[in-house]
C-alpha cells in the first residue's frame, strides 16, 4: 500500500530531507497502523499531539489502508 504523510511545525526536524509541506510517499503492508508509521518515521510519539487521516482525526491504533493521507501535529502555542 502506498501513503502519503506530512509532518508540521516541530516534527518538521525529523524528516529534514522534505520541503514545507512536501508529502513523504510511503509503502506499508497491509495491517500497518498510524502508530507504526509514526515509529518508522522516527516521530516520539509524545510530540505527536494530533494524527489526521484523509481530513479526519484518527487514533494511533488505526489501520492505514491505499491512498490514505496522513497527517502528524505536535502541540502548537501562540495566540
Amino acid at each position: 500500500m502506498r501513503v502519503e504523510v506530512r509532518v508540521f511545525a516541530t516534527l518538521r526536524r525529523y524528516l529534514p530531507e522534505l520541503e514545507i509541506g512536501e508529502p513523504k510517499l510511503m509503502d506499508v503492508p497491509e495491517g500497518t497502523t498510524l502508530g507504526d508509521i509514526r515509529e518508522i518515521l522516527g516521530l516520539p510519539a509524545k510530540e505527536v499531539k494530533v494524527i489526521m487521516c484523509n481530513h479526519l482525526q484518527a487514533g494511533p491504533e488505526d489501520l492505514a489502508a491505499d491512498g490514505d493521507r496522513i497527517t502528524y501535529i505536535p502541540a502548537v502555542a501562540g495566540g
